[in-house]
């Protein structure tokens, strides 16, 4: 069977009195120690029993600091500045300042949005058609200013690019050089050829010879040479 419900009032027999108050007594002081190690707590404990005997806790080392910590916390709080009536009246009226200003701000923003146009009049259409230009201006004029900065950005990344691409491009065509085989014999000639076709000076012996450019004469050692002797004298033939 449950404990029954136990009922709050003074306990009339003396020594019951004396055993619930050492039972209870030494329950609170244990949860007392519990509370200040499991949540690292400051707990200070002051109890009197009916004879007048004083028990105490304290999770500190000093029971004095922590009660003139106290002290101070309640001082504190006792010497705190209470409003006027006159600082609350005040208060009262910026508050409705500002709550007044915040609503024609509001409706303002309405009236730019095209709502609750019904109210206003000429004058007061005109000005906001003045304002909605002007501000509609400077909103153009800063659109086409980001948009000029993005073009200029653009145009100095594209040539970045042509830069960077004409580096590479002049790299790969003297890796292309390096790497390629020399060219055979007969190229080489119809070069020197070439270079003699444009004007340049190429020497005798790098120049191509036919094969009949020199050819073996033929030596008959039956001929000999014959003279014939002529009359000084007589005068030529022709000259008779």
């Amino acid at each position: 069977m449950g404990r029954g419900k136990v009922v709050l009032q003074r306990i009339e027999n003396k020594i019951s009195r004396q055993v619930t108050f050492a039972k209870r007594r030494n329950g609170l002081l244990k949860k007392a120690y519990e509370l200040s190690i499991l949540c690292d707590a400051q707990v200070a404990l002051v109890l009197f029993s009916h004879a007048g005997r004083l028990y105490q806790f304290s999770s500190s080392s000093n029971m004095l600091k922590t009660l003139e910590r106290y002290q101070r916390y309640i001082f504190a709080s006792q010497d705190a500045v209470v409003p006027t009536s006159d600082e609350m009246q005040n208060n009262y009226l910026e508050y409705m300042e500002l709550k007044a200003r915040v609503e024609v701000l509001q409706h303002s923003q309405r009236n730019l949005l095209g709502e609750d146009l019904a109210p206003l009049n000429t004058s007061e259409l005109d000005q906001l058609e003045s304002q909605v230009g002007k501000t509609l201006r400077q909103i153009r004029s800063r659109k086409t200013q980001v948009l000029l900065d993005e073009l200029c950005d653009l145009k100095r990344k594209e040539q970045m690019l042509e830069d960077a691409n004409l580096i590479l491009k002049r790299k790969l065509d003297e890796m292309e050089v390096d790497a390629a085989p020399p060219p055979p014999p007969q190229q080489q000639q119809l070069v020197g050829n070439n270079h003699s076709d444009r004007g340049v000076p190429v020497p005798y012996h790098a120049l191509p010879q036919p094969d009949h450019f020199f050819q073996a004469l033929e030596c008959n050692p039956s001929l000999q040479p014959a003279f014939r002797c002529m009359d000084v004298n007589q005068p030529p033939a022709w000259m008779a």
